[in-house]
């Protein structure tokens, strides 16, 4: 059995990726794909390296049924490139400095989430964490739609590293 691995990566760690980890984790868990996709999630930047996601995103998952208390934060590291298929970013700068780490050969494997996904052609998912609880609503909005869009994604696209009848 084929198994897809995919990061989603944001500037921390602690908002926007714990959030599409745990909608992708919840979607996939519910799909065809269970046990088939691993996702994890990490930040361009490592100061809050450890700590859990910030508790206005644990709440807004908890809301929506998914429990990501549990996410610990952690910075993009050299073996991500060799150990996932998909790095997926939040938005164009952490595309930029993501790809800037990688090696040449893995570029091509560094997209925007969004995009990638297909919910919004070189959309990025904003940072909520300066906003209030309507601004970490938005974000999930946006991360679950991807989720929902990923499964088709790995299901039927060629080259997706999940092809499914």
């Amino acid at each position: 059995m084929s198994i897809s691995r995919i990061l989603v990566v944001c500037l921390g760690n602690i908002c926007r990726s714990p959030m599409a980890e745990g909608a992708l984790r919840a979607r996939i868990a519910g799909s065809h794909l269970a046990g088939r996709v691993e996702v994890d999630s990490a930040g361009t930047g490592g100061w809050h390296a450890g700590e859990p996601p910030d508790r206005r995103a644990i709440a807004c998952a908890r809301r929506h049924g998914v429990d990501i208390g549990g996410l610990r934060a952690r910075q993009v590291r050299a073996r991500d490139f060799e150990d996932f298929d998909w790095l997926l970013c939040a938005d164009a700068d952490n595309l930029r400095d993501v790809r800037r780490l990688a090696p040449p050969a893995a570029r091509e494997r560094v997209a925007l989430l969004l995009d990638w996904a297909g919910t919004v052609p070189g959309g990025e998912v904003p940072d909520p964490y300066d906003g209030g609880d309507d601004h970490f609503e938005e974000v999930w909005e946006m991360v679950d739609a991807a989720a929902l869009a990923a499964i088709e994604r790995l299901s039927s696209r060629a080259g997706s590293g999940i092809i499914v009848p």
